[in-house]
């Protein structure tokens, strides 16, 4: 098998404190934990907030040359869409820390549903590609009008890496895949909350807790991904107390058995 990276999508979860982290930990402790076991992470904060270049930086002095990073784009850039080249700017000033070192590996977008297959968004994808310069853009449907080959066949031609999702089956969301364009693969994992994804608050939308046999449901569609791709990232967005983190080993171990690779990731104690 190619590389794999398996991650979790934030680790800054106060109910991870005696779940993952130890009890007692602090906020500024926990990546440090973190990065005992990941050798990657997607940071969604920046979805509500571009912070100073001293955070990424912070974060970037505690990892190894080997540590990857993957920043999701703001709400300017993907929701209100009004604002996003002062926006995609503030955040390439952000992240300077991780592009100065290499560690930055791309950009997520995570569209709303409302962001449905229009020429005028497909065009929008386009002018965002260049918004984000040399570093890579995923993306994120959450529209089932986005399922079709012209749509993989442009984000090809843009060198655009789509983004599968394991989610709810619900009319009108994206189904499980195994799509790879622009040579890498990505997957997020939020969980199949159906009950709660439309009419609760996002934590509910996102508690959840895998089984085994759930994830191992992806194991021929991981291994198509990554058939096609260079690399393949996973994460896991179920990050309500600590559920990620407990998938993100299960998945580990799944794969591990599977595909007869050595490790995946670290002993996760949880």
């Amino acid at each position: 098998m190619d590389d794999i990276k398996i991650g979790t999508s934030g680790f800054s979860f106060n109910d991870w404190i005696g779940v993952f982290y130890p009890a007692g930990s602090s906020k500024a402790s926990m990546f440090s934990t973190y990065i005992e076991y990941f050798d990657t992470v997607e940071i969604n904060s920046t979805y509500y907030r571009i912070p100073p270049p001293k955070v990424f930086e912070s974060l970037e002095d505690k990892t190894s040359d080997t540590f990857e990073f993957i920043v999701k784009l703001n709400k300017e850039s993907t929701h209100k869409r009004k604002d996003s080249p002062q926006a995609m700017k503030a955040l390439h000033e952000s992240v300077v820390p991780l592009t100065e070192t290499q560690k930055l590996k791309g950009f997520l977008a995570q569209f709303p549903y409302s962001f449905k297959n229009t020429y005028d968004n497909r065009n929008y994808l386009k002018s965002l590609k260049e918004d984000c310069r040399d570093v890579p853009l995923f993306v994120e449907f959450r529209h089932f009008g986005w399922l079709h080959n012209a749509v993989y066949e442009l984000l090809d031609s843009l060198h655009i890496h789509y983004c599968c999702v394991d989610e709810p089956p619900l009319r009108g969301l994206i189904p499980a895949q195994s799509i790879t364009t622009g040579g890498t693969g990505y997957v997020r994992f939020h969980g199949r909350n159906a009950g709660t994804w439309w009419d609760s608050s996002k934590g509910d939308r996102y508690n959840y807790l895998y089984s085994r046999d759930e994830l191992s449901e992806w194991v021929e569609r991981i291994r198509e991904i990554n058939r096609k791709a260079s690399k393949t990232y996973l994460f896991f967005n179920n990050c309500h107390a600590g559920q990620a983190v407990k998938n993100a080993k299960m998945m580990a171990e799944i794969l591990k058995k599977q595909f007869n690779i050595d490790a995946v990731l670290k002993d996760i104690p949880v």
